[in-house]
């Protein structure tokens, strides 16, 4: 009766381990990014980046589940003047820590749709100006740490599909809520030199990740 017991114990701690580990999965993601800014008369161009952290998800039912990410990304927007073989370009670089949670609803096993919140923390603000002018080149690299906000607000929605029971990839656009840029001169410059005022942020992505 006690190695019964026993033995029925050990079944019910695997069985229930196994139902944890099929609840809760973790692991790491990787993307590219295609990052741009929206807002009134936006004439900022896309740039590619990247972003990497890392993922957990829990599921509550074979077709809910909820997934909190910690990534860092890279982001910003371009803008170009181009005249014969002359061009005056700005880059900006702004890097966020970003606290995506996503609400995942399975349409099938292997395909959820992802919708949710996002907070970004900034972590670098930078801006490089390059000019070519009659076979003169140019470059200028200005701090934008101070202009802009250290918290960023964006709302989240995309795609997940299972490749296996490990391996998944994720096609997501987040749109940002929040202006980029905190000082109204600095707005106010932007918009004379760059054409537009009230910048959000604008980020379409396409990452792989792997579960555990």
């Amino acid at each position: 009766m006690k190695k019964i017991a026993i033995a029925l114990v050990c079944t019910i701690l695997a069985t229930g381990a196994a139902m944890a580990q099929k609840q809760f999965t973790f692991g790491p993601k990787v993307g590219v990014d295609y990052t741009n800014y929206w807002g009134n008369n936006v004439e900022h161009g896309g740039q590619l980046s990247y972003q990497a952290g890392l993922f957990m998800e829990y599921r509550f039912t074979d077709w809910f589940s909820v997934s909190p990410e910690v990534v860092f990304a890279a982001q910003g927007g371009k803008y170009q003047i181009k005249r014969l073989d002359d061009y005056y370009k700005e880059t900006d670089h702004i890097n966020y820590i970003n606290v995506p949670v996503m609400l995942k609803f399975y349409v099938t096993p292997e395909l959820s749709i992802d919708f949710g919140p996002q907070v970004g923390f900034n972590v670098y603000s930078k801006n490089t100006a390059e000019l070519k002018e009659g076979g003169e080149k140019d470059k200028i690299t200005t701090d934008l740490k101070e202009y802009t906000k250290t918290v960023d607000f964006g709302l989240g929605l995309g795609l997940t599909y299972n490749i296996t029971d490990e391996v998944f990839v994720q096609g997501r656009y987040t749109m940002g809520l929040t202006r980029v840029f905190d000082t109204k001169d600095y707005d106010k410059v932007v918009l004379e030199v760059l054409g537009f005022d009230n910048p959000k942020h604008s980020n379409g992505q396409i990452s792989i990740g792997y579960r555990f």
